[in-house]
């Protein structure tokens, strides 16, 4: 991935020439395997060239009905558990949305320059408000203006997304394109950047949709124990063949491979060739437990990170305040274009 930036803007990350990639993730207390392998992970391998800014988005949970008790715990699980897979506060910024006020000031602008007909045509809000139907949130259908904001306030060039969240990254890029052409370049164009290997793990018992917490038994949390782990992925759906082998129009047996391929680091055929002749009940025993032994670490620095809430919070609240002034001076420059704020009229 190769993105430029303007190195003036340093994202609270130190003057560096580093190109910036925003991430955010909304809180939940259930992390799956497949937010690890399709996303975190990545995030995680990608510090040392980038400046990323990782945020839990809250705002973005509240579009649909949340306990406030629970949302404060899976934010404060999302955390520890970025913390726990490998995010460094020292390269990366981490830091919870609400905590940034900016996100929802420069929404409602954007708001104002975004047709209603563009958010019509979002396909998340049609799946999801079809279910809630009445009940369905402004929040809910305004979604995608906040996602946004939360991406150009920090001038990100690049954002990691599975396949699902693309549409709302083109939606971004169509509304600074039109901010832009209304009030002069101010925004930067991001770009939706997908990995092709492993950007979308499938639900173990339904391998036609992606892996979920909304489908417990079809996911392998991050903090599952290893009894938990070994059960679903020994339940894991096939089909009624033998041979184990790379073949997409088989779902079942291609999500478990392609989980094998992303923890092993092998080849296909390496792959293949180890499993020649032998059976699906020898591929779940070893990636059972090569799942088990990949998240053991991950497990151990979370009970840690648990142990010690203040030094998480800490990080979060540091996270915030380093990126705040690029925010600010996101949105200073936008009121500015727009003609908002009495301090911009000259008056005394």
């Amino acid at each position: 991935m190769t993105v430029a930036v303007d190195p003036s803007r340093s994202v609270g990350l130190e003057a560096q020439a580093k190109p910036v990639v925003f991430s955010g993730i909304q809180p939940s207390g259930y992390i799956t395997l497949g937010n690890y392998l399709g996303a975190i992970r990545n995030w995680v391998d990608d510090q040392p060239r980038f400046a990323n800014i990782f945020s839990i988005v809250d705002l973005h949970a509240i579009t649909v009905p949340q306990d406030p008790v629970e949302l404060r715990g899976s934010i404060f699980t999302l955390a520890a558990v970025y913390l726990a897979c490998g995010i460094d506060p020292q390269q990366s910024a981490i830091f919870v949305q609400s905590d940034v006020h900016e996100h929802p000031e420069l929404a409602w602008i954007l708001n104002s320059v975004t047709p209603v007909g563009w958010l019509n045509r979002m396909t998340q809000y049609k799946s999801k408000s079809a279910k809630q139907r009445e009940q369905t949130s402004a929040g809910l259908f305004d979604y995608p203006v906040l996602m946004a904001a939360d991406i150009l306030l920090y001038h990100a060039n690049y954002v990691p997304v599975g396949e699902d969240q693309k549409q709302h990254v083109e939606l971004a890029r169509d509304i600074a394109d039109r901010f832009n052409g209304l009030f002069g370049e101010t925004l930067t164009m991001p770009e939706p950047s997908i990995r092709q290997v492993g950007a979308r793990i499938m639900s173990l018992s339904d391998p036609t949709s992606k892996m979920s917490k909304s489908e417990p038994e079809g996911a392998i949390g991050l903090l599952d124990p290893p009894d938990v782990i070994r059960r679903k992925i020994m339940r894991a759906q096939t089909d009624s063949f033998r041979d184990v082998v790379f073949d997409r129009s088989r779902a079942g047996l291609f999500n478990l491979l392609s989980i094998y391929r992303l923890l092993s680091n092998e080849t296909e055929s390496r792959i293949e060739e180890r499993f020649a002749g032998r059976g699906y009940g020898d591929l779940k025993r070893e990636l059972a437990e090569m799942v088990v032994d990949a998240l053991e670490p991950i497990q151990s620095r979370y009970g840690e990170l648990a142990a010690a809430p203040d030094h998480v919070v800490g990080i979060l609240r540091e996270g915030a305040d380093r990126v705040r002034p690029t925010a600010a001076e996101t949105l200073a420059q936008v009121k500015e274009r727009v003609g908002l704020g009495v301090a911009r009229i000259g008056w005394p």
